[in-house]
């Protein structure tokens, strides 16, 4: 697939490292943001011309049409835990006769975490807006692709940090995660990005699982932190889905970066040391 490449999220994390690859292949590219900021984006923080911003948003629909106008391939990586589905709709119906190919990044088990519960909402909700906005992509009739993830380094080192700063640090007893590094899932973004479209492609996962303790051991090590630790259980099926594995792709870990780089690479005065 060739040109004008449209990336929502462009300025996060994940998109950030997808701007940059598609700028080091050649390829033109439009971010839409709702600020249309036109920060630089070159290694020396200079602009660069082959990168334009432009303001929309997506929760209201408001920009959105001009923004996807001219766009051969859109990548839609913008996400939040709620009024994702709507986010999806409006970019669709902006797209419909003119994209080529919608790229869509999921998280792995968004098909397999049931949310049903106000319990289940509040603590794996992203699981029931990832879904939603899948099968919207699916029936959309526009050329698509959807690539699962499991968590980003940075969600997972977010969760942990906010847990830390409790007297007692709460953690999922019996949970894990595989969290990946954004740049790994960029690179596989690019990649089915400038292929025709495949529909809902393998999953992609870190290296290693861990449980949930490891992971906030791990963390409170590397910033010099003691705490004590309590275990919890939160009824509903979303946990119990969580528990049993429906948010690793241990048969796909194929991330390169472990956690315990991520942490050194974060914390070079702490880890190892």
């Amino acid at each position: 697939m060739s040109g004008l490449i449209l990336v929502t999220g462009g300025t996060g994390t994940l998109g950030r490292h997808v701007v940059e690859l598609l700028r080091a292949g050649g390829h033109p590219v439009r971010v839409l943001s709702r600020h249309g900021a036109t920060a630089g984006s070159t290694a020396d923080g200079t602009a660069d011309p082959g990168v334009r911003y432009v303001a929309a948003d997506l929760a209201t629909g408001d920009g959105v049409a001009a923004a996807v106008a001219g766009a051969s391939t859109v990548l839609h990586l913008a996400g939040s835990t709620t009024g994702d589905d709507v986010k999806t709709a409006h970019l669709i119906e902006a797209a419909r006769d003119t994209v080529d190919h919608l790229v869509y990044i999921s998280v792995v088990g968004a098909d397999l975490v049931p949310v049903t519960s106000a319990v289940d909402r509040a603590m794996f909700g992203y699981y029931a807006a990832k879904r939603a906005s899948e099968l919207l992509v699916e029936r959309s009739g526009l050329p698509w692709t959807t690539l699962r993830a499991t968590q980003f380094h940075e969600l997972v080192h977010t969760t942990v940090a906010a847990l830390a700063r409790m007297p007692v640090v709460p953690y999922f007893r019996g949970a894990q995660f595989q969290p990946v590094a954004a740049r790994d899932v960029a690179k596989r973004l690019v990649e089915l990005a400038l292929a025709a479209p495949a529909g809902l492609v393998p999953d992609v996962g870190g290296p290693r699982a861990y449980p949930m303790e490891h992971l906030v051991r791990d963390y409170l090590r590397a910033v010099g932190l003691r705490r004590p630790l309590l275990p919890m259980a939160p009824p509903g099926g979303a946990f119990r889905a969580i528990r049993d594995g429906a948010n690793l792709a241990p048969e796909h870990a194929v991330g390169r970066i472990t956690w315990e780089e991520f942490l050194a690479e974060r914390y070079p005065a702490t880890v190892g040391a």
